[in-house]
């Protein structure tokens, strides 16, 4: 194309692409999928945390949401101290 029919490009942002700045840190609890991404795991994983016991959930409605503070306990009761980590 010559001139000024050349085409424009839109830019669509994607969920994949979103940083930490993107969190809304007002939230109290956060959808499974959400829960998730912030965890950097996938879905399935998370759905089996919350099977096991290991992360916490409360139902709301007819769904379930993941309280932010049990994403922090989870990764508070799972870290390694420095004596512990395999090198």
């Amino acid at each position: 194309m010559a001139g000024d029919q050349t085409p424009k490009l839109s830019v669509v942002r994607s969920e994949v692409d979103l940083s930490e700045d993107d969190f809304d840190s007002t939230l109290l609890a956060v959808t499974v999928e959400e829960a998730a991404r912030r965890l950097s795991i996938g879905r399935t994983t998370m759905y089996a945390l919350i099977r096991d016991g290991a992360v916490q959930t409360v139902p709301i409605g007819r769904s379930r949401r993941v309280p932010v503070q049990a994403l922090s306990d989870y990764l508070a009761q799972n870290m390694q101290s420095p004596k512990n980590a395999v090198a």
